[in-house]
């Protein structure tokens, strides 16, 4: 599948439908969420009506396949919807994100026709939340070092262990848990599984007091002596490990759209207020210094748009895309700090207030360079595919 179209100058543009949903999504998203995510951030409240606006926008299903409900757009319609999101409202960016990229994904990826079925058309319409429990206290980078642990009990298997830094939290309807069902094995003997909330015997903590993203309802999930039909087995025993990676891959994409999202409303933010400030005599825009700041946000933001799209494509084309996603993961979070910065800067005293957005989006761009692999993670997926297969191009992969 193409979904690049391009022109005789040979430059990228987006389809005339990925436009479409472009300006929808943007309109949708300042128009609602945009004084919302300002009081959100100060209540910590889950903005679950948002999620229940994209659900009857179609927007929750957007990825799915339509034969289970959903609109099974391309990966870049994916970018497009994140990062509009996410540049009025970070929190229901990564809500979406998780719901669609790292729960409902796995599911049609791996899932049973029995678990599709069962799971996939709620999912999509947005009757169920989805959310996604690989990291524990004490493993987050080092996923074969979990503790949380299955048995086997042939129909069914007892789970017992904590989770940790679950986004949508206690909020979900709907886990992707992973175990180890042979420890001994380490990452090849990890196991998926689907997890209700009304199961008994799971419980979860106390909401985390986070720096940014705060109404995104983090917390952890303890799993005591719960019981998990076999159906609910995602893949086969020992096939988690290869599922969470290939779940992440795929997330980081999202993550590296979420980032532009923020990137984009830095700059957007910083290039009002530097037009409309006077300073001098004249507006601070005519400053060199900050013509310069701003063009150097402007050019990354295109690049950071170009790599991530890079990778969607190739997700979509069935191409191999591990560097291409940790790449756009990498740069993309990266810059979300620096144009938050940036817009800090520009917008000077007024910009450590919280009477303007440049502190919220300084907060909220930081967790982006941490989960779903840390940067420095990504330098390691990075190293370790270019030391494998040189640096090749994206038709060469």
């Amino acid at each position: 599948m193409n979904n690049f179209l391009i022109n005789q100058t040979q430059t990228f543009r987006f389809t005339e439908e990925q436009e479409l949903l472009r300006k929808t999504i943007r309109e949708v998203a300042e128009e609602n969420f945009k004084e919302k995510a300002r009081e959100t951030d100060k209540t910590h409240k889950f903005p679950r009506e948002n999620f229940n606006l994209l659900a009857k926008l179609g927007i929750t299903g957007l990825i799915i396949p339509e034969k289970y409900g959903g609109s099974e757009l391309d990966y870049i319609s994916y970018v497009i919807a994140i990062k509009e999101i996410a540049r009025v409202c970070a929190v229901t960016s990564v809500i979406l994100g998780v719901h669609s990229s790292l729960c409902s994904m796995p599911i049609v990826k791996f899932g049973s026709e029995c678990l599709k079925e069962k799971y996939l058309r709620k999912l999509a319409c947005g009757e169920l939340l989805g959310a996604y429990c690989l990291s524990e206290p004490g493993s987050g980078s080092d996923a074969a070092a979990m503790q949380t642990k299955a048995e086997d009990k042939g129909s069914y298997f007892i789970l017992n262990g904590t989770k940790a830094w679950i986004t949508n939290g206690s909020e979900a309807d709907v886990y992707i848990v992973f175990a180890q069902t042979n420890p001994d094995l380490k990452h090849k003997g990890i196991t998926a599984f689907i997890l209700e909330k009304n199961i008994q015997g799971v419980s979860f903590g106390k909401l985390e007091d986070k720096l940014g993203i705060r109404a995104s309802a983090t917390c952890q999930m303890h799993l005591d002596n719960v019981k998990v039909p076999e159906e609910n087995l995602l893949g086969n025993i020992g096939d988690g490990f290869k599922i969470a990676m290939s779940t992440l891959d795929r997330g980081r994409i999202g993550i590296a759209a979420q980032a532009l999202g923020i990137a984009q409303a830095s700059y957007d933010l910083a290039s009002s207020y530097a037009k409309a400030r006077e300073a001098f005599g004249q507006k601070i825009i005519n400053f060199q210094a900050i013509q310069f700041m701003l063009v150097e946000i402007a050019t990354e933001i295109e690049a950071g748009q170009l790599l991530t799209c890079q990778a969607a494509n190739m997700y979509d084309l069935g191409l191999k895309f591990t560097r291409q996603a940790a790449e756009a993961k990498l740069f993309c979070s990266e810059l979300a700090s620096k144009a938050a910065n940036k817009a800090v800067q520009i917008l000077g005293g007024y910009g450590y207030t919280t009477e303007y957005d440049a502190q919220r989006y300084l907060r909220d761009a930081k967790i982006t360079e941490i989960y779903e692999g840390t940067s420095e993670i990504q330098r390691i997926v990075i190293a370790e595919n270019i030391i494998k297969t040189g640096l090749t191009h994206m038709s060469s992969n």
